[in-house]
């Protein structure tokens, strides 16, 4: 069983495919088949994360198809995997480098601008394609309870990022 708090989500069960009990997958990795790569592979169901084994995955046509273990059967794949996320140990990720972060680390950090002034939390990450999007949501301390978009964007708008301290500094025009 993986806690809650180690478990790093890095796709999703969408579909079943064919008849013999192959998934489709959608992959939140970059690129999209190192979702393979990372094990052991870990199902959400209702009494918690619970470990399965691939035994076979492969692009198909854009997307990905994955086989788990035992689950040999179209009926019984949609049953037991299709509309559960994918999670892997946080110590099969390799670690960050330099100016890089798992947008897991990012949820929760606190955004403020170089005067002082708190934009509020990070709730959750996009990406759009240009570039990386934070979702900010102003709270109690905040200029205002505003959701904002704030790009992701090293060096430019995000000026500085600490981890341990819990906080984002951007320059960012708050009523923008």
């Amino acid at each position: 069983m993986l806690a809650n708090d180690d478990a790093l989500i890095v796709g999703r069960v969408s579909a079943a495919h064919g008849i013999k009990g192959w998934v489709k997958i959608v992959s939140f990795t970059d690129p999209k088949e190192n979702i393979f790569s990372y094990g052991p592979w870990y199902l959400k169901g209702p009494d918690g994360w619970q470990a399965v084994k691939l035994t076979n995955g492969r692009p198909q046509g854009k997307g990905l198809v994955a086989r788990i273990d035992a689950c040999n059967d179209r009926n019984v794949a949609e049953a037991t995997q299709v509309g559960r996320d994918i999670a892997v140990p946080r110590s099969a990720l390799p670690p960050a480098g330099e100016d890089e972060y798992y947008w897991r680390d990012l949820i929760g950090l606190q955004v403020k601008l170089p005067d002082g002034r708190a934009l509020g939390v990070i709730r959750r990450m996009l990406e759009t394609g240009a570039n990386d999007v934070m979702v900010v949501q102003g709270e109690g301390g905040s200029i205002d309870r505003k959701e904002r978009l704030v790009p992701w964007i090293l060096d430019q708008v995000v000026l500085r990022v600490d981890l341990s301290a819990g906080l984002v500094e951007v320059d960012w025009d708050p009523d923008f």
